[in-house]
């Protein structure tokens, strides 16, 4: 079974029997058919990271900390989420035996917070949370002071407070490069910045010369903007008023660190509307036939900017990172796109119907 420690020399040490496997990691790269020639480029990928266990890249996450909390005879978990690493956590810590506590971001949406119930979940939603910075903050200093004082871990996806769990992530940029070895310029969205600033980590861990671009929602850009105009911190926002779920952090976290990092490697700073990142999601869904929520729409937003201000080398590979899956956020479907109804027709009616698609094909 694929899973992620192939990759045992970039992972923290846990012998064989803790590790707790669902099949995570060892995703597609796939080729652009479509897209990449809208685009004017030669060579465009997707990390199909919405193809995990759970149906995002957190699975990485999760699969390292629960295996390392199960080592530890550690029989709780309690965490933030604002829906992805809530849901891999619920699965692994299900696996695992581990009762699973989340604290959700306000506004989670409904299907994630189902996944994670079904699951085994207790899930508690915060008012504010993820979206005021003030509030945000003290969550997670309440949570941080709790699991500490019960020697815990606190499984946020974010370097600040889980590095060792992060090097699951980072595997992520271990297999681009077993495919793309050198000159990669790769794309990933951002919320609090863990994810980027795994690629980055990830890259020089496996040798790779990668070029990291960090893009964000200008609903929460915390680190974007920061990264272009030259500055070394990144800036909390008053409020995230983003609509795209799971980049909704309106606090720093991971973002210094990202600046640095993404900077170093040659990378940029990228801020998208989500109106450009909705019609990605369907143009993902419609021209490569991927399915991803909003938040995997991202990156490719990001890589439209790019090539609008004529900052991209196009004869080096890229590569979008997908990160989710699209039955993760059904409501962005049913509130953005006006899909046509499907109600049932009269057993006389539908061969019409079809016949008449048939002689627009064929007119």
């Amino acid at each position: 079974m694929k899973n992620i420690w192939r990759h045992s020399s970039l992972l923290p040490q846990v012998a064989a029997e803790y590790r707790i496997l669902l099949g995570e990691a060892e995703t597609p790269l796939v080729r652009s058919r479509s897209i990449a020639a809208a685009l004017g480029l030669d060579a465009l990928y997707f990390k199909l990271e919405n193809l995990n266990p759970t149906g995002s890249y957190k699975d990485r996450f999760a699969a390292v900390l629960v295996s390392e909390m199960h080592m530890r005879g550690q029989k709780i978990c309690i965490a933030t989420s604002s829906g992805n690493t809530g849901a891999a956590l619920s699965a692994y810590c299900a696996a695992a035996g581990i009762r699973c506590v989340i604290v959700a971001v306000d506004g989670a949406p409904v299907q994630k917070v189902r996944q994670m119930q079904l699951y085994g979940a207790e899930v508690i939603m915060v008012k504010d949370f993820g979206k005021d910075p003030q509030t945000t903050t003290f969550v997670f200093d309440q949570l941080e002071a709790l699991c500490d004082s019960h020697n815990l871990p606190l499984p946020i996806s974010a370097y600040r407070y889980c590095p060792s769990a992060m090097r699951g992530v980072e595997t992520i940029a271990a297999e681009i490069a077993e495919v793309l070895p050198s000159g990669v310029q790769i794309f990933a969205p951002a919320g609090g910045g863990g994810l980027s600033l795994a690629v980055c980590r990830g890259a020089a861990q496996s040798g790779a010369d990668f070029t990291v671009h960090c893009v964000q929602p200008g609903g929460n850009d915390t680190i974007v903007s920061a990264l272009r105009n030259g500055d070394v911190a990144a800036v909390p926002v008053n409020a995230s008023t983003t609509a795209v779920s799971g980049l909704q952090v309106a606090s720093v976290i991971d973002g210094d660190a990202v600046i640095g990092h993404c900077r170093r490697s040659g990378g940029n700073g990228y801020s998208v509307s989500d109106e450009q990142v909705f019609g990605w999601q369907r143009a993902l869904a419609q021209k490569e036939g991927i399915f991803c929520e909003p938040a995997g729409a991202v990156a490719l937003a990001g890589l439209e900017n790019a090539l609008r201000r004529n900052e991209l080398d196009k004869s080096r590979p890229v590569v979008c990172l997908v990160t989710g899956s699209g039955f993760k956020d059904m409501n962005a479907v049913d509130q953005r796109f006006q899909l046509p109804p499907t109600d049932a027709m009269p057993s006389h009616q539908w061969i019409k119907t079809i016949q008449t698609l048939f002689n627009q094909d064929y007119a």
